[in-house]
C-alpha cells in the first residue's frame, strides 16, 4: 500500500491504525482526515478490503480537494468501486 498520495496540490499520508474512531464510533474501516491530510485504514482488514477502503477514502480526498464539502456517501461508494476497477485493470505494472 502507498505511504503517501498527492491529491490536487495536497499530499495525504496513508497509514494503518488498530481502530478508526469517528465521533466516538469505532465501526469504520477507514477515514479521510482533511485537516491532517491523512487517509487511515483499519490494520486488521484483509488485503482486498484494505484496497477497497483506500479507494473509498481516496474518493473523499478527491471530492474535498475539488471543493465539495458536502459528500454523498452512496456516490462516494459507487465511484470508489468503479475508480478501483479502472485503475487496477488499466494501470497495473
Amino acid at each position: 500500500m502507498l505511504k503517501k498520495i498527492k491529491v490536487g496540490a495536497v499530499t495525504y499520508d496513508v497509514i494503518e491504525k488498530p481502530f478508526i474512531d469517528i465521533d466516538g464510533n469505532r465501526n469504520h474501516a477507514g477515514c479521510c482526515d482533511y485537516d491532517h491530510t491523512e487517509i487511515a485504514i483499519l490494520e486488521d482488514l484483509s488485503a482486498e478490503r484494505k484496497k477497497a477502503t483506500f479507494y473509498h477514502e481516496l474518493m473523499h480526498a478527491i471530492f474535498n480537494e475539488a471543493g465539495f464539502d458536502d459528500q454523498d456517501e452512496d456516490m462516494v461508494n459507487r465511484l470508489g468501486i468503479v475508480f478501483q476497477q479502472v485503475i487496477e485493470e488499466n494501470f497495473q505494472r
